[in-house]
């Protein structure tokens, strides 16, 4: 996915030796902050193989990963830098089109990067499964397997099966190693667990399955590719080759989520554990509240970190006041450059932000515009870590005290909407779409239905196949079809995973629409035919919400998922800017450094991007509970 690049003012200032709004020397010492050590953080200096960076969306795994990678490389080693994420922003900080296959980067001799395209995966691993068949395979039979093959399942199978084929390549005991470490860049936490299980469950699928067809065609396609499942198991399960950096920032939520993910992944056998703690930082004024304030946060997230974490080793990064966008920001992340800044810092002056921000709404005016609707789908999307549970679980609870029944769900596997609300409030239901409960529902409702007439064989046969992991997706497909169509006549507030995820669900609500159309294709009562996918493009139905951080990361990719939902015809229907500085009134330099920025990326949503813009203000305490949600609606 190409998406274009717009340089933040002080990426402008800073290239021109400008400093908006500070003095030079003051602003030097905040840009050089922690910058003084030539010493890699631990999880860079001696790298097992395979590294892989994975924590809650916004954590700056990438950052880290890609960080990391260059400078690997720059240290004169091959590697690659892998993304898993289907929202990868790889292409934006790194400046090259990104593959599924290994691209050179500019810059940096040594460094390929690559990135899992799903529906390239897909397209080859169906062509490998065709191929397996007997010459004299009829028509029917090869256009048989191919509707088989043409599911999310496979999309997510031959995703896998790409990354279990770097881990396989690169231990293969014969052949020389393409590269000297691969560098993983995951796709946030609930998404990269399933990714990390697949190969145990794979295996132990395929160990004890012969026969029959799966919904991913002939089980002899995939036993072709059992070994290379069973490589990825041992690579991964090995200390010497893998190590897993469990990415946070210092805030107890995705504290919480990095040890719930350190306990899965030791139960999966990635025992290799560190936890890095990415934008750590210290106030530089003592009269600046606002500065203290955050200081002091994660200084209590980091005393009361849980216990899981407390044992691991750990690196600690620095809060920047630069994007981590182009290789002299992503040198200078880890410390060992700095960024470059000339000395003379003539022309301050001559920066000038435009002097007045673009209005924007309250999450109060944005709540009433909602309930006018009486009811309908609320979907609140964006990339990790934006706060889009918090905007969720407060829309709901401002629909709740404006007298409407709501339910609150979520598509998230790393859910938090019940931590978030910290209790009840008549008027709203909340759960969540739970793979794992809703595959166990959905086998036994095919069972009960399609395994009603089957014999024991037959039964055992259907059975042997729904335990395959691709089923999960098409369960909670299914859920999420049922939470649609549920909004008909009530408010649904649908708090999504991170961007990847929701794309992945948003194909298969595609792949839907388009079975169900071409089945029902010149038929009398085609007309009368509503999918999913239909009731995400009604407007009277859906309100798709982006949530964003005011920085350039975040807005990008919002503005690239808003493009792909243009593609599937629906229309977002407004931007909420997360967590702004503007009113903090902070005269800190690093937090004045990164809300020049935050200035220009409100004026790129509402300029260009958003035809409604509501802001939500960074916060000194995180709105947990009914109470503290409904006061911000």
């Amino acid at each position: 996915m190409q998406r274009s690049l717009l340089p933040s003012p002080l990426d402008h200032a800073l290239a021109q030796g400008q400093t908006p709004g500070l003095n030079g020397a003051r602003c030097k010492r905040a840009m050089l902050s922690g910058m003084n050590t030539p010493t890699l953080p631990g999880f860079a200096t001696a790298p097992t193989r395979f590294l892989f960076f994975t924590g809650k969306g916004g954590v700056g795994k990438t950052s880290l990963s890609t960080a990391t990678a260059i400078a690997l490389a720059d240290s004169g080693r091959r590697v690659l830098l892998v993304s898993t994420d289907a929202a990868s922003n790889l292409d934006d900080m790194l400046g090259v089109t990104l593959s599924n296959q290994p691209v050179d980067v500019p810059g940096v001799p040594g460094l390929q990067v690559l990135n899992i395209d799903p529906d390239a995966a897909a397209e080859a691993y169906r062509q490998r499964v065709l191929a397996q068949l007997a010459a004299d395979a009829s028509d029917d039979k090869r256009n048989t397997v191919r509707e088989q093959l043409s599911g999310a399942c496979t999309t997510e199978i031959a995703a896998f099966d790409e990354f279990a084929a770097l881990l396989a390549r690169d231990t293969d005991s014969v052949a020389q190693p393409t590269h000297d470490h691969v560098v993983f860049d995951t796709a946030p936490t609930g998404h990269t667990l399933r990714l990390l299980s697949l190969p145990k469950a794979w295996s132990g699928f395929l160990a004890d399955n012969d026969r029959g067809a799966s919904c991913l065609g002939p089980h002899s396609g995939l036993k072709m590719q059992e070994a290379r499942f069973n490589a990825a198991l041992a690579a991964l399960s090995n200390p010497a080759l893998t190590t897993v950096v469990l990415v946070t920032r210092p805030d107890p939520r995705p504290m919480q989520e990095a040890a719930r993910t350190s306990t899965e992944l030791q139960l999966l056998g990635l025992g290799n554990q560190r936890l890095a703690i990415n934008g750590v930082f210290h106030a530089s004024q003592p009269d600046d509240a606002a500065a203290n304030a955050i200081e002091a946060l994660g200084r209590e997230a980091m005393a009361h970190m849980p216990d899981a974490l407390a044992a691991l080793p750990r690196d600690e990064v620095p809060l920047r006041a630069f994007n981590t966008v182009g290789l002299p920001a992503l040198r200078a992340l880890l410390g060992i450059a700095n960024y470059p800044i000339p000395e003379s810092a003539e022309g301050i002056k001559s920066f000038k932000f435009s002097a007045t921000t673009p209005p924007t709404a309250t999450l109060a005016q944005l709540t009433d515009e909602l309930a006018t609707a009486g009811h309908g789908l609320i979907m609140v999307m964006g990339k990790g870590g934006v706060g889009k549970t918090t905007i969720a679980a407060a829309l709901a609870v401002g629909l709740v005290q404006r007298g409407h029944s709501v339910h609150l769900t979520t598509t998230d596997p790393a859910a938090h909407v019940s931590q978030t609300l910290a209790g009840e409030l008549p008027g709203l239901k909340v759960d969540r779409i739970d793979p794992v409960a809703e595959t166990q529902a959905y086998i036994a409702k095919i069972m009960a239905s399609k395994g009603k007439n089957l014999d024991a064989d037959g039964k055992a046969l259907l059975l042997e196949d729904l335990q395959s992991p691709c089923t999960e997706e098409v369960a909670v497909f299914h859920a999420f079809s049922r939470v649609v169509n549920e909004a008909r006549t009530a408010f649904v507030v649908l708090d999504t995973a991170p961007t990847g995820h929701s794309l992945l669900l948003m194909d298969a609500t595609g792949a839907y629409h388009r079975q169900m159309t071409q089945q029902y294709e010149g038929m009398a009562n085609a007309k009368h035919i509503v999918t999913p996918l239909m009731r995400l493009q009604d407007p009277a139905t859906t309100k798709v919400l982006l949530v964003t951080l005011p920085e350039t990361t975040p807005v990008t990719q919002a503005a690239a998922l808003q493009d792909d939902l243009r593609r599937a015809h629906i229309e977002p229907w407004a931007w909420v800017i997360n967590k702004s500085l503007a009113a903090t009134g902070t005269v800190d330099p690093l937090l004045q450094a990164r809300l020049v920025g935050e200035q220009q990326q409100t004026e790129r949503i509402a300029q260009g991007l958003a035809q409604r813009t509501y802001a939500l203000p960074w916060l000194a305490e995180s709105p947990v509970g009914v109470a503290a949600l409904g006061a911000l609606t």
